[in-house]
């Protein structure tokens, strides 16, 4: 079996500098808050991407199928720079790598909105994930070091920020849509928003002397397996994530037959959820423990693709993509937390471990729908999706690390 663990062989180790250890609370607020601007600016231009899937599919005349083809573009891109991420974050540092990948992500989402044939949105998606995957590694290594500083866990409410982002960015789509803007004209409105944000902000970024360690470790070996299964309950929650960023407003249009701005609202209802979740996340789970959190969420995936299934109206189908958003919302920052602590294998290793199968559901789940929908129905995709839930559900039972 190959150890993916090859992909974490260069880490980035940081020496913070003592104006920032020493510094005030009121800097490091401002440092926490510049660096969660960033985590809003990469979800915003997902959102936004995400939010015009359905009148992009329509204006090129796709297919389901094609549209599968084509949405592999975005995760092949990511998986393709993933091995070279770490190393020029560690090169160049992560503050460089963030203002230029992230500065690049925006250029090419708008070149989204250019596209008029299927190679053109294919090319624009492979570009706008390699961009996406370098922002990614760079702005939560810019996380790890903000945490260092408040010596406390506030990972959570970076990506917390993210999933806010997705929101906000699914309200601005309903305006944009409202308004009869093209796909064009709202991608250059959010890219000029964003990088606003980023010129005001770009300066507080931490700046870290970092230097490379570099791990020998063989090519082909035996992952723990603990950490196999706890990437394969990854790849079902981010399988079911992947699904409802790219085919909720799909559903919407094509199953629900959601009149006008309403085809959003599927993706709307998950955001907030999410993101919800994840602000109180922390909390459920130090009430009730991982695993029942865990179980639960499982199961309130798979209810809710299997009602949006069973009960194809607005009303239900909205209420049904709120248990996903909610569902899916603890599981990955679970799944990392418990890989971390995993006796004998460095966090960086197992984490990296985990994050690469648990990666392949969000590579593989969006096209699955496409080709399932052109074989039979974009219902009974979903339906097919549902069950990963109940997979969830029952793996997690069966892993001891998880208390």
């Amino acid at each position: 079996m190959i150890d993916l663990q090859f992909l974490g062989k260069t880490r980035t180790k940081a020496k913070l500098k003592k104006s920032y250890t020493q510094a005030k609370v009121s800097y490091l607020n401002r440092i926490r808050w510049a660096v969660s601007v960033f985590y809003f600016g990469m979800g915003l231009c997902f959102a936004t991407w995400a939010s015009r899937i359905p009148d992009i599919k329509t204006s090129l005349h796709l297919s389901e199928g094609a549209l599968g083809t084509i949405l592999f573009a975005l995760p092949l891109g990511q998986l393709i720079v993933m091995p070279f991420s770490g190393k020029l974050v560690t090169r160049f540092g992560s503050h460089k790598v963030l203002i230029v990948a992230l500065f690049m992500y925006v250029v090419s989402m708008t070149n989204l909105g250019l596209a008029t044939a299927a190679w053109q949105l294919s090319l624009g998606l492979f570009v706008f994930g390699i961009f996406g995957n370098l922002s990614n590694i760079a702005v939560n290594t810019q996380g790890v070091y903000t945490e260092e500083l408040f010596k406390r866990t506030i990972m959570a409410s970076f990506h917390g920020m993210w999933s806010f982002a997705g929101f906000t960015g699914a309200l601005v789509g309903l305006a944009m849509l409202s308004l009869q803007l093209t796909p064009y004209i709202h991608f250059i409105i959010v890219a000029a928003l964003v990088l606003l944000m980023m010129l005001f902000n770009f300066k507080y970024l931490i700046k870290a002397k970092e230097k490379i360690q570099t791990e020998q470790k063989k090519l082909f070996s035996k992952p723990d397996s603990s950490l196999l299964w706890l990437g394969v309950i990854g790849f079902c929650c981010m399988a079911s994530e992947g699904v409802m960023f790219d085919w909720s407003g799909v559903y919407f249009k094509d199953v629900i037959k959601a009149p006008g701005p309403l085809v959003i609202l599927g993706y709307t209802s998950f955001m907030i959820m999410m993101a919800s979740g994840r602000f109180i996340g922390d909390a459920i789970i130090l009430k009730f423990g991982r695993k029942v959190v865990l179980q639960v969420s499982g199961i309130l995936i798979s209810s809710g693709l299997f009602t949006a299934v069973f009960f194809p109206y607005v009303i239900p189908a909205t209420i049904a993509f709120m248990f996903v958003g909610l569902g899916v919302s603890t599981i990955i920052p679970t799944v990392y937390s418990v890989a971390g602590k995993t006796p004998n294998v460095s966090p960086s290793a197992a984490l990296t471990t985990v994050s690469s199968v648990s990666f392949l559901g969000f590579l593989m789940g969006p096209p699955i729908i496409g080709y399932i929908a052109e074989l039979s129905s974009l219902r009974f995709s979903f339906a097919f999706i549902g069950v990963f839930g109940l997979l969830i559900a029952v793996m997690v039972s069966r892993i001891k690390a998880i208390k």
